[in-house]
Order: structure tokens, then sequence, then C-alpha cells
């Protein structure tokens, strides 16, 4: 496949998913509790041990430390004059998990599992704001690495931690009894579709931007 098709496609593909668990949620929502009892089952399954483990890093997904995060990561963005950067990283975040994502829940509804919850949520279920926020700003993160380190090696670690700190977060909200699973994944597909849809739109103002302070 054609690289420059190879991110609208993906795109397509997570929209599609996010698209059809959106409709089920809506009119159907008995056709996923099979597929959320069964991931729920063996993620509950675990330790009480883990209790703590999960109780820590679900708090990185949390809208005031994710706030944090974003203004820090800003602040580094704007000192290097990576202005493109910080306003795409900003931009995603505010609308995605700032706009879109609350105006989703209130459509949709959907209560919480029934489950004992080892943390406080008021808000409803679908899609996770938790799942949505991370995906968002540590998926940014994911795609801005290059621009702190040139080394191979570094780079992938550091991708490679942010993608499995992106899980972690997403399992965690499900262990603690506060999310269903397809929350979850519709959560990480409404914040996947944006990344890679306004990816290529930001790299080419990158470009546009160094072309111009060229001159």
């Amino acid at each position: 496949m054609n690289k420059k098709l190879y991110m609208p496609f993906t795109a397509s593909c997570t929209f599609l998913i996010f698209a059809f668990l959106s409709y089920v949620v809506k009119f159907y929502p008995e056709w996923l509790t099979t597929f959320d009892d069964a991931i729920t089952s063996v993620i509950r399954s675990l330790h009480p041990n883990w209790n703590g483990f999960f109780l820590w890093i679900t708090q990185f997904g949390s809208a005031t430390n994710i706030i944090i995060l974003l203004l820090a990561m800003l602040f580094v963005l704007l000192y290097r004059k990576k202005y493109v950067d910080a306003i795409w990283l900003s931009m995603s975040v505010a609308v995605v998990a700032g706009v879109i994502t609350p105006l989703l829940k209130l459509f949709f509804a959907r209560q919480r599992p029934t489950l004992e919850h080892l943390v406080v949520e008021t808000s409803y279920s679908f899609p996770s704001g938790h799942a949505t926020a991370t995906m968002i700003f540590y998926g940014a993160l994911i795609f801005l690495v290059p621009l702190f380190t040139q080394t191979k090696i570094w780079q992938i670690s550091l991708q490679t931690f942010l993608a499995i700190f992106i899980l972690l977060i997403g399992i965690s909200r499900i262990y603690l009894g506060v999310h269903f699973p397809t929350d979850i994944l519709a959560g990480y597909c409404e914040s996947l579709t944006w990344l890679l849809f306004t990816y290529p739109i930001y790299r080419k103002q990158r470009l546009l931007w160094g072309l111009q302070k060229k001159q």
C-alpha cells in the first residue's frame, strides 16, 4: 500500500470500529454482553495484590493529571520553538478529550458496570474518558518522540513504553470495575481516528513552517 494512504486507511478502520460499537451500544447493547463479560472476567480475576498498581496507574489518565502533563509538555515544546507541534498536541487533547468525548457520553448515556467500583465515577460509561484521554495525549507523544531523540533504539523504547502505558491504563479501568471493555476500545478508536487523520496535516504544516523559517 502507498505510504501516503496508510494512515488515512488505518484511520478509516478505527473509525468504522468506533462507529460499529457506537451503533450497537445505542440500539443493541445486549450484543456486547458476552464479549464484555468474557474480557472483564479475565481481567478482574487477577490477584487482589494488583489493586494498588491499577489504582496508581489509572491516575495518569485522569483529567487533572493529563492537563498537568499537557501543560508541562507544551512548556517544553514552546521553549524549543516547536510551535506547530504544540498546536497539534494541545488542539488534539482539547477537541477530543475536552469536547467530543463528554458530548458522546451524554448522547449514549451508557450506565457503568454494576460490578463493585474500586474508584468513584459519576459520569456515563461510553466511551471511556480515560481511554480517550490517554490515547490522544500519550498517543500523540508517540508521534512526537523523534523531536526529542534521534537515536533509533531510544525512539523505539520510548514509543513501546508509551504504548504499553496506554494499554495498562485501559486495563485498569476494567479491573477497577468502572468500564466495559467496549468502552475502552471505543475510546482508543476515537482518539486513534483523530491522530491518524490529523497527523499527516500536522506534518505538512510543520514542513511548511520549517521552509518559511529558512526563507
